[in-house]
């Protein structure tokens, strides 16, 4: 993409990402944030001032907006929201709007509700962490990972692929979906599956005894299907309150199924028992990347790698000089909630400690389930 001019508003994680790929892709960039407190420049906004990353930072939205090829909304849902109707009369004419959260249908209604749809492009990069703020950013972030793009059925083509390249040159990888499959999708393997999560751990915790018998043997299957259990409160209590409609839809499926597998116990039916757990083992196998069964313990780390050539390999021939026996290898493109790009699956607890301390001794960034 030719040198442009790119607004942020908001500018944390994945605004300060975002912010240090297209800087790096291209130094000709011109990055401008808007800063909401007039009173000061927050931590994040002096520090990439410091670092080169950002060319300018107004306490003005006309002036950090007006000139703007594309603006990406990275602040809360809600606040993003806001800032559609005020940035209405500010933008050029050609002019992308997008934004960076897990939820697209209703900012595209209120995109539509603004007279903004031949602007808007809605955004989802699949990558992030538990860590937040600038501080905690970097230019590989999105690197492999699944970028979604939502465009309105008023999206001029010339725009859509202006954007669509621009997440190809950062290393991301486009999808383009429509708002009601990508809230559909997301609902069935991410949102109603955090759901589930501590919907599990909240039964064992209320069902418990005094002596806390349950916890102390809760290990195994439990905790490596209840792991997502410990992420934001107030991140999924906004999915559950903007996602709602597809989240309820999924729920009410799985609740089927529940009662389906309860009547099933009741009947002993061998028949119905043996086709759920053989079918959803079939499926589960072919995922990529896939894990050992629930109940199985599974070793793996995951890693931060550099997309280059010969990258991976020098980790799997480090590993192997050192007699270290890797069972599954591959690049994670959905990690939203995750940390590390590669995942590495060993066959015992020894291997995965050795590994670890092996590749912590070359310096690689290593993050343990």
């Amino acid at each position: 993409m030719k040198d442009a001019t790119i607004g942020f508003i908001g500018f944390g994680l994945i605004g300060g990402s975002l912010a240090r790929a297209l800087k790096e892709i291209n130094p000709k960039n011109t990055l401008i944030a808007y800063n909401y407190n007039k009173n000061r420049i927050g931590n994040g906004l002096s520090e990439a001032m410091n670092d080169n990353v950002l060319d300018y930072v107004y306490n003005d939205l006309q002036k950090s907006s007006a000139s703007c090829d594309i603006i990406f909304l990275c602040a809360p849902v809600l606040s993003n929201i806001t800032y559609l109707t005020l940035l209405k009369n500010i933008i050029k004419p050609d002019c992308i709007l997008t934004d960076v959260g897990s939820v697209k249908g209703n900012i595209h209604t209120a995109a539509a509700e603004a007279g903004l749809k031949h602007h808007f492009i809605g955004g989802h990069p699949m990558a992030g962490s538990e860590k937040t703020g600038y501080g905690n950013s970097h230019s590989k972030l999105l690197e492999n990972a699944y970028y979604i793009l939502t465009p309105t059925e008023e999206t001029p083509p010339e725009m859509l692929n202006r954007l669509y390249e621009l997440v190809q040159e950062i290393g991301a990888i486009p999808l383009v979906l429509s708002p009601k499959e990508h809230d559909d999708i997301t609902a069935a393997i991410s949102h109603v599956p955090h759901i589930i999560a501590a919907g599990l751990v909240n039964m064992v915790k209320d069902s418990d005894d005094p002596d806390e018998k349950m916890r102390t043997l809760a290990a195994g299957g439990f905790k490596d299907i209840t792991r997502i259990a410990s992420s934001s409160p107030v991140m999924w209590q906004n999915i559950c309150l903007t996602n709602t409609e597809s989240i309820k839809n999924f729920l009410n499926q799985y609740i089927t199924y529940l009662k389906e597998i309860a009547d099933a116990l009741d009947r002993k039916d061998e028949d119905y028992l043996y086709r759920f757990f053989d079918t959803a083992g079939e499926y589960r196998d072919s995922l990529p990347n896939k894990s050992a069964g629930m109940m199985k313990k599974v070793f793996e780390i995951y890693l931060d790698i550099m997309d280059e050539a010969g990258a991976l390999a020098a980790i799997a021939a480090l590993l192997a000089a050192n007699r270290i026996n890797i069972k599954n290898i591959g690049i994670i493109h959905n990690r939203e909630f995750e940390q590390g790009v590669l995942r590495i699956e060993f066959y015992d607890e020894t291997a995965s400690f050795m590994a670890v301390e092996l590749l912590k001794k070359y310096r690689y960034t290593v993050y343990e389930r």
